[in-house]
């Protein structure tokens, strides 16, 4: 009785097995396309602020917060809204004898220096040379750079989409007629990567010279990859 249930085990599994079975695998070809498109960048990044230093912290704290009050209020003066203004470093340290230190000497507190830095989100983009102008009239001695931004990138690259695939293709064709076979219907498709390269533009120098400085915003280019699998077939 027991080699009968297990032959009729056996049987069943055997009736099973071609349910679970996966299809083969259909000949294939897989290659990448790129698309680009470039634009004008939409929104700029400005950084800025305002660094004081004096004997005492509190002397170094209350200079900065009465310097850096004036530069929000200019920028606020100058149609900048309070949400387009995000507070990016804070920061009190001590500054300490440079010649007890060179000498292996006890570190001696000399003063202290505060600095408050803010990130200016510049709507207008035309408008980051009279922002950067403002910044420096207004007190601030530090200006850390800019950034140039496109906001809506993910719809601009609709057309960077669009040549990605075509590159794809013309790539697939141009393989199957050299292997000798047709190109089918499209397996799959994946965007591997979809970008907009930052552009940032960095002023390392006194922000004074800075004051009328010419900006150029030129255009950003978004990129886009794309992977695709055509089915091949023989020939006819």
């Amino acid at each position: 009785m027991k080699n009968h249930l297990t032959v009729a085990a056996l049987g069943i599994a055997l009736i099973a097995t071609p349910a679970f079975a996966q299809a083969p695998t259909p000949p294939m070809i897989t290659v990448s396309g790129e698309g680009t498109v470039s634009v004008p960048p939409d929104l700029a990044l400005v950084d800025g602020g305002v660094t004081s230093e004096a004997k005492t912290a509190r002397e170094a704290s209350e200079a900065n917060n009465a310097a850096m009050a004036k530069v929000l209020a200019a920028l606020k003066g100058a149609g900048i809204d309070d949400k387009d203004l995000q507070t990016s470093r804070l920061s009190l340290m001590p500054q300490y004898a440079q010649q007890n230190r060179q000498n292996g000497g006890p570190n001696v507190i000399t003063g202290y220096r505060a600095s408050n830095r803010v990130t200016v989100r510049v709507r207008d983009v035309k408008k980051v040379a009279a922002t950067i102008d403002t910044l420096v009239t207004s007190g601030a001695n530090e200006v850390g750079g800019i950034n140039f931004v496109v906001t809506k990138a993910s719809e601009l690259l609709d057309d960077a989409r669009n040549q990605a695939v075509a590159d794809a293709r013309r790539k697939a064709e141009l393989y199957a007629k050299a292997a000798g076979v047709t190109l089918g219907a499209p397996i799959s498709i994946s965007e591997e990567g979809a970008n907009a390269p930052p552009a940032p533009m960095m002023l390392r120098k006194a922000a004074a010279d800075f004051a009328s400085a010419p900006v150029a915003q030129g255009e950003e280019t978004l990129r886009v990859n794309v992977s695709v699998s055509w089915e091949i077939k023989a020939k006819q």
